[in-house]
């Protein structure tokens, strides 16, 4: 099974692709976390990456296929991919079909998590995770449970990404909404979206998910 997991910043792609990975014994392939892998690695896709990022531009949508394709050819990709957080707009959708056919693979289906935008404001807007441990928490949703101490390692320091704040989350979705509509529309095209919806509660969401891909009888 290859399918790509589309959603909105905060719409739980994340979490939803690794209860994916465990039901369907497929490998998530999160395209940030590879290039992170290979700056970190100091390999040569790497150094030039890091370059541009530190350029304040965005890394090429040759160098993310050349990162996908490489990776597909590794044993643990035989069963299939969940491919979370790309494409991010058509072009890119474009170049990914071309690299899979060279390659003899196609996708299977592309779950689309739909939320509600102000929603997603809150959900983000109030996270905050320790800067010990990493555990991540939110003001309304999951708080500590003593004030100011982590769950889990009993931490008292936290941390804020910049980015989450409410008017940066609303400039996110609106730019999402605007690469993503077109992408929607190309694999509607071709029977391959599934529709799901985000705002129910997370095991919920995979249930939904989870029938989504499981084949009709």
């Amino acid at each position: 099974m290859n399918l790509i997991l589309l959603g909105a910043p905060g719409a739980g792609k994340g979490t939803q692709a690794k209860r994916i990975e465990e039901a369907f014994s497929v490998v998530q392939l999160s395209t940030g976390d590879m290039l992170r892998a290979e700056v970190k690695a100091g390999s040569p896709i790497g150094r030039e990456a890091d370059a541009i990022m530190k350029g304040g531009q965005l890394v090429p949508d040759s160098m993310i296929i050349g990162l996908i394709d490489a990776r597909l050819d590794r044993d643990d990709c035989r069963g299939g991919f969940i491919l979370d957080g790309f494409p991010r707009t058509l072009p890119q959708a474009e170049a990914l079909d071309a690299m899979l056919q060279k390659k003899g693979l196609k996708l299977d289906t592309v779950v689309s998590i739909e939320v509600d935008d102000e929603a997603m404001v809150g959900r983000i807007s109030g996270r905050f995770t320790c800067a010990k441990c990493g555990e991540g928490y939110h003001d309304s949703f999951k708080p500590t449970k003593a004030a100011g101490v982590c769950d889990v390692c009993g931490a008292t320091e936290f941390t804020r990404r910049a980015d989450d704040n409410a008017e940066t989350v609303r400039k996110r979705l609106k730019a999402y909404h605007a690469q993503t509509k077109p992408i929607i529309a190309y694999y509607d095209r071709r029977g391959l979206v599934q529709r799901v919806d985000g705002m129910r509660r997370i095991d919920e969401v995979t249930e939904q998910v989870i029938s989504a891909l499981r084949p009709k009888t």
